[in-house]
């Protein structure tokens, strides 16, 4: 199975960019399936039911979230009719939606789970997502071998450990949250695709693709600043971000290569 891993999706700017780039990227890799995180789809802060169902016709085949999956209430709402938007699956068993589900694609089955970190994190309260995955995989794994993790976690130390722990458990741990790239996408020893963070998919010339000069007076002052997006695209750097892997029939990762196109990219 050819994967790819669309990093974390910020405002217009990331849209825009998987509008434009994702069907070229498809052609030139034989993606097979999609999965994009878009937790920070909808203003920066959260996924709104019409840009979940927008991305999903986009070609997007799962959208994960994280810590700000709960923001917008439209979505909340719609979650039981949007098996397709994935909130973490450590979250309490009463809250809306499903954190995992199993995908039928020609290609085979592939399960997504969607895990929250719980380091860093002061305004959402999960359960320990190390013990979640253990608790569930048994489950997945009759179905499906294939099996990817975005975790979204605020700490690199919280998520390289995960990776680590999972190793040999899971097809491949995409890590999201801190919206900047790392530089350590491998194959683990026992054949998990690993990256601490995906990066983010929007403004690049941008603090986590949103202001700065809004995000640096919230910084200065310790007042949130809710609409933090950059209206003006004309002149700023834009790329999707994201990973691709190939994942043998055994549920193994055989290649992990890091994506940061431009949107300026002609398609092939």
């Amino acid at each position: 199975m050819n994967l790819l891993y669309i990093a974390e999706i910020v405002g217009k700017s990331g849209i825009l960019c998987v509008k434009k780039l994702l069907p070229g990227i498809k052609r030139k890799y034989g993606i097979d399936f999609v999965v994009a995180n878009a937790n920070g789809a909808t203003g920066g802060n959260g996924l709104g039911k019409n840009h979940s169902g927008y991305l999903h016709k986009l070609g997007c085949n799962v959208l994960t979230g994280g810590n700000y999956i709960f923001s917008k209430k439209d979505l909340v709402d719609s979650l039981s009719s949007m098996p397709f938007v994935l909130r973490p699956q450590n979250f309490l068993p009463e809250s809306p939606g499903n954190g995992y589900k199993i995908f039928k694609t020609p290609a085979g089955n592939v399960a997504v789970i969607s895990l929250l970190g719980r380091s860093g994190f002061s305004n959402v309260h999960s359960g320990n997502p190390f013990l979640e995955l253990e608790r569930i995989l048994p489950r997945i794994k009759e179905t499906s071998k294939i099996v990817i993790v975005d975790f979204c976690g605020a700490t690199t130390a919280e998520k390289r450990a995960f990776s680590t722990f999972a190793d040999g458990k899971v097809s491949a741990v995409f890590g999201s949250g801190a919206r900047v790239q790392t530089a350590d996408g491998e194959i683990m020893p026992g054949g998990t695709a690993s990256i601490t963070d995906g990066g983010r998919t929007g403004i690049v010339n941008s603090v986590q693709g949103l202001n700065p000069v809004m995000k640096l007076a919230e910084f200065l002052s310790g007042v949130p600043r809710w609409n933090c997006e950059i209206n003006d695209l004309d002149n700023v750097l834009q790329e999707l971000q994201g990973v691709f892997v190939k994942i043998n029939d055994c549920g193994k990762a055989e290649h992990l290569e890091p994506l940061k196109i431009s949107l300026e990219m002609k398609e092939e």
